[in-house]
């Protein structure tokens, strides 16, 4: 074989292969996973079932559960070491008095390579006094006493901030005095910063200490020159190379705080999607010379944001890192099909046919159903999602005019699914009475939403009655609107 002349795709399959085995290899194997222990020894409160809950992901995840203990007694939650080092609730469910309504009671706790053993009184969940660790416990030990420290340590930071954002004479030699007060600090507390995360860097909680990191700042100029700049040094002091960082519950937050900084600036939707792409982008280079694990949340990251605004540009922009063998993204498949829907869903095309069960309870095709209206909308929606009963409230009273409804038929495919969001369903629905519904089974995973490549709600499909081509695909009840202004009616 000519080395010189191998498959580009050959090679990229090998290292990703290598990637994944080294990745694999480092995790426990099946049969020699260990669990940890979380002992906790109840008090203060008749009775409580003890959970404990997950942040990893979009949602909380049951890992460990005890159905209900007694005043007095004490519960043994196992922990897979699959899942550690992590933050989790824990969470109490507890009577007062016997017979009694229960009370939800809170605590987020860190675990990692230690047994634990918790003396608990739900009642003053977080009071150290009340609810505390074994003596020698670590991680939550370390991170209360950081706590602590950091806010002694940025107090007089916060202070000297405030004043040199609204001190409104930037040339007086007591402004500059300030300033170079401030920055001297700001070095002084990065460095303590730096140090104790080098000093713990065995304990888990560490990885979050540099999200406390102060970039530096500008106080001359205007407030965009500080965004500016603030943008620009964002990631200074952050270590990418260390996988621990997207196990932590900071990190999220802290990339909340630097999507926002383009927030600030952004006027029209139209420059809200350019500047989110754009921070991806920026974002995206950084974390791609740090670890995979770290490379892939950062898409991954992105990816949800723009899914959940509707960014098309920001979605295309991802695509040339589903090629790369470096970055461990768990959206592939997604990103994937949502560049496929970009590409195949366009005005012009005929939309899929699917299924519809009339009044009489005969089935057709979509395709098939005969009305008068000159558009038929597809509206995919969950009575559970916020962004589509603001859409809803906006559009519904608009749909309901005579007019509007003779020109269009809503069809209303909800992808509600669980035990909790369809009541919920059978009840909205019923309120929207104007639009034709159906709920989707199996979610964004049904026939349905797959074949329109639907991944997040509410999604919008208007099509034409006679040919049952695409004609619109609007992001919004506005956007929809506009288009029926300009053709409504002929």
């Amino acid at each position: 074989m000519n080395i010189e002349r191998t498959d580009s795709s050959f090679i990229n399959a090998f290292r990703l292969s290598c990637l994944v085995i080294i990745y694999l290899l480092a995790l426990p194997m099946e049969g020699q996973v260990q669990n940890i222990s979380l002992k906790i020894h109840l008090s203060g409160v008749s009775k409580s079932d003890i959970a404990l809950l997950s942040l990893a992901g979009s949602s909380m995840k049951t890992i460990a559960e005890n159905p209900g203990i007694n005043n007095g007694e004490t519960a043994v939650l196992k922990i897979s070491e699959a899942v550690l080092p992590a933050e989790f609730v824990l969470r109490f469910d507890y009577q007062e008095k016997q017979g009694s309504n229960p009370y939800i009671a809170e605590k987020h706790i860190f675990v990692g390579k230690q047994d634990l053993e918790l003396w608990a009184r739900p009642k003053a969940l977080n009071e150290p006094d009340s609810t505390y660790f074994q003596k020698g416990e670590k991680e939550n030990t370390l991170f209360a006493r950081f706590s602590v420290a950091n806010g002694k340590q940025r107090e007089p930071l916060g202070l000297l901030q405030n004043f040199l954002m609204n001190y409104d004479q930037q040339e007086s030699k007591f402004f500059l005095l300030t300033a170079e007060e401030y920055e001297q600090r700001r070095l002084v507390y990065n460095k303590w910063i730096a140090t104790e995360a080098d000093q713990h860097q065995a304990a888990f909680v560490s990885s979050g200490f540099v999200f406390q990191h102060i970039p530096p700042m500008v106080w001359k100029g205007t407030e965009r020159d500080r965004t500016n700049i603030a943008i620009d040094r964002y990631f200074d002091g952050m270590d990418f190379k260390n996988p621990l960082l997207i196990k932590t519950t900071d990190i999220k937050e802290w990339m909340n705080k630097y999507v926002n900084l383009y927030g600030t600036m952004c006027t029209t939707v139209a420059l809200r999607d350019s500047l989110f792409t754009l921070a991806g982008k920026r974002a995206i280079a950084k974390a791609r010379l740090g670890h995979p694990l770290v490379y892939g949340w950062m898409v991954d990251y992105f990816y949800n944001g723009f899914e959940s605004f509707n960014i098309t540009t920001g979605i295309k922009m991802l695509e040339p890192y589903l090629s790369d063998p470096l970055c461990l993204t768990s959206k592939r498949r997604a990103i994937e099909e949502r560049l496929k829907g970009m590409e195949t869903l366009v005005v012009g095309s005929i939309a899929p046919d699917f299924p519809w069960k009339l009044d009489s309870g005969e089935t057709i095709g979509f395709h098939d159903y005969k009305t008068e209206a000159k558009y038929k909308l597809v509206l995919f929606w969950s009575a559970d999602c916020p962004h589509c009963k603001e859409m809803i409230e906006k559009f519904y009273p608009w749909y309901l005019e005579a007019a509007n409804r003779e020109l269009m038929d809503v069809f209303a495919i909800s992808l509600d699914e669980t035990q909790t969001e369809i009541p919920v369903w059978e009840k909205e629905k019923t309120m929207l009475a104007a639009f034709k519904h159906k709920r989707a089974e199996g979610g964004v995973r049904s026939p349905e939403a797959s074949a329109y490549f639907v991944l997040a709600t509410p999604t919008m499909i208007l099509v034409d009655t006679k040919t049952n081509k695409i004609v619109d695909l609007p992001e919004t009840e506005a956007q929809l609107h506009r288009f029926l202004s300009r053709n409504g009616a002929d």
